[in-house]
């Protein structure tokens, strides 16, 4: 009996220590992420007064409803759609693939591995202004290619999203990279020695061996690569600018919150916005963890 009492007390001493670790941890995100995530929910229900200075007036779902089913919203949704499109299959499959060339085993290799996981390290604000540079109408690379396009890339209704794309593939390219070089790390070596052995090609085994072994570290790129692209915001505010916020091609949901709420000043819409983009963000992942991962094979 005394043996038992003192596990609990010992169990009981060792959750309070550990609470007491988490909380400043735990103090910050409450004021920071949890506030102002649940501010959202009641900022949602009041609409913005037309004049500062006036109290903001209670409208409950009637302010959601009319935001979720503008013609802003709709157009802000495909937008942001076709961005995770762009940049969620070509992130994965480059990092994928220079993470197969760098996990060879010859002199020299791990230069090329710093060097094709340090964007993960870049800044949001140099690699725009690069990129911007490059794109620049006048002294950019396009121009010294011979190509100039009209208007400027960053100002094209067709081709200024796909800009900002490559942009954010290029900057997810180091940790895709790292992700697939981990995955590639953990993989039987005997399993893929026995499909050489057996005769299949390099391509062979690649596809129908390499690519099954590496399905849970493909899931789990997958999923951050989705969020990462929901929550992509410096390129576009660097690259285009609030200045030009009425580029409708370029106004992804999280860009959309930011314009309502700062260009506009309006944040019960801008709450509105947030909501949905976390909903969304939320409901693809949950869809992803249900649907791909009956794809996923553990087996090791």
């Amino acid at each position: 009996m005394a043996s038992v009492v003192s596990r609990r007390s010992q169990r009981l001493r060792e959750a309070v220590l550990g609470y007491l670790l988490i909380l400043p941890a735990l103090a910050v995100f409450g004021v920071f992420v949890f506030y102002p995530f649940a501010r959202n929910f009641k900022l949602a229900l009041y609409q913005t007064p037309p004049f500062p200075g006036l109290p903001s007036h209670y409208v409950g779902l009637h302010q959601v409803g009319q935001v979720l089913t503008s013609s802003n919203f709709l157009q802000s949704l495909l937008t942001t759609i076709f961005f995770v499109v762009l940049v969620v299959p070509a992130g994965l499959l480059l990092g994928l693939f220079l993470a197969v060339a760098a996990h060879r085993h010859l002199r020299g290799i791990a230069v090329y591995r710093i060097i094709f996981s340090s964007t993960v390290v870049s800044s949001v604000a140099v690699a725009a202004l690069v990129f911007g540079t490059l794109m620049n109408p006048v002294v950019g690379f396009l121009p010294w290619l011979g190509i100039n396009p009209h208007p400027p890339i960053l100002e094209n209704t067709t081709w200024a999203l796909p800009a900002i794309a490559v942009m954010a593939v290029w900057q997810f390219l180091g940790l895709s990279f790292i992700i697939m070089s981990a995955g590639l790390s953990s993989l039987p070596e005997e399993v893929l020695e026995a499909a050489r052995v057996d005769g299949a090609s390099s391509w062979t085994t690649f596809w129908r061996v390499t690519v099954p072994l590496l399905s849970p570290t493909l899931f789990f790129g997958v999923v951050v690569a989705t969020i990462y692209a929901f929550q992509t915001f410096g390129q576009i505010d660097i690259l285009i600018g609030s200045q030009n916020a009425a580029y409708e091609h370029v106004n992804v949901l999280i860009y959309n919150v930011y314009t309502t709420l700062q260009i506009n000043g309006d944040p019960g819409r801008a709450a509105v916005l947030s909501i949905a983009l976390f909903l969304l963000t939320l409901t693809l992942t949950l869809v992803q963890m249900r649907f791909l991962e009956r794809r996923v094979s553990y087996a090791s």
